[in-house]
């Protein structure tokens, strides 16, 4: 078992030859008491739902609430222009992201890794990984193992509740878990995806969570686009071998200390934020009444 990151990457590379999923593996099989069989066909159907879910949300049907839907449709409508000014495997995640949570709003299966509010960067990342990087059965598997170790500590260490730590512990959370496995599916080191962590949750430190309506639309499914392209963006850092000056225990220690300090009002409460804005709160009353 490890407790941090620091243990994480050096028993991965002590006992597993670099392989986080495998430490994720055992790991599993000792807290769970279930086979290595059991676990990874547990895995197999997550990362079929998170397929799924990208699929099913690139739709222009709307959420009841009518708040949001539509938005990927419109993104991937954009991209097959040939104009984007962004690379379209960025683009394509944000896309896949706001497909995810789209369908989340509209009800629909997803994945909640590690939150339904944070479903969607996780399997944009994946998907735009599989295509460019010809990922294997056993590889996307593996990316989402790695994914759970990094996210083991971040939750152990910190939050992955925006109601206690701001959106910084959902779409921050979900994002730096999304660029480790990323940098490790690229053919990076385990070292190198801690440092992808460094590079996103120092990005997201203060994003609180200030849902409109109290409802997991607005800003949500759009910060999860931001989240998975941040993913990207930090994994190629990584990879380039830059480093980050705070160690990476640190920066998620830090995470916690100012999702502590956050003001109720920031955290999932619905009383801060866009939620209290003029237009936020016209929208609660069209929605809700008085």
């Amino acid at each position: 078992m490890f407790y941090t990151v620091e243990e994480l990457v050096q028993q991965a590379n002590d006992r597993f030859n670099g392989s986080v999923a495998e430490l994720m593996i055992e790991t599993e099989i000792e807290l769970t008491g279930r086979s290595r069989e059991e676990i990874v066909t547990l895995m197999s159907r997550n990362l079929t739902v998170m397929k799924s879910s990208v699929k099913d949300g690139l739709t222009d049907s709307k959420s009841v609430s009518g708040l949001t839907g539509g938005d990927a449709a419109k993104l991937d409508r954009y991209i097959q222009s040939g104009k984007t000014l962004a690379d379209s495997t960025i683009l394509s995640a944000a896309r896949n992201a706001i497909a995810v949570n789209e369908l989340n709003a509209k009800m629909g299966l997803v994945c909640a890794t590690p939150t339904a509010g944070s479903a969607g960067c996780l399997p944009a990342v994946i998907s735009v990984a599989i295509e460019k990087l010809e990922l294997t059965e056993e590889e996307q598997l593996n990316f989402l193992f790695s994914a759970g170790a990094f996210g083991l500590v971040i939750a152990n260490n910190a939050s992955i509740s925006g109601a206690e730590g701001g959106c910084q512990a959902e779409v921050g959370s979900a994002s730096a878990m999304s660029a480790a496995a990323l940098t490790l599916a690229a053919g990076g080191s385990a070292y190198q995806a801690s440092q992808a962590i460094c590079f996103v949750i120092k990005n997201m430190l203060g994003l609180i969570c200030d849902p409109v309506a109290g409802l997991v639309e607005v800003p949500c499914v759009k910060r999860n686009a931001m989240g998975a392209s941040f993913a990207l963006v930090a994994a190629d850092m990584a990879l380039a071998g830059i480093e980050s000056k705070i160690p990476v225990d640190e920066v998620i220690d830090a995470m916690y200390q100012v999702g502590s300090s956050l003001p109720t009002a920031f955290r999932e409460t619905a009383e801060g934020g866009l939620a209290a804005t003029p237009t936020g709160k016209r929208l609660t009353q069209e929605i809700f009444g008085n």
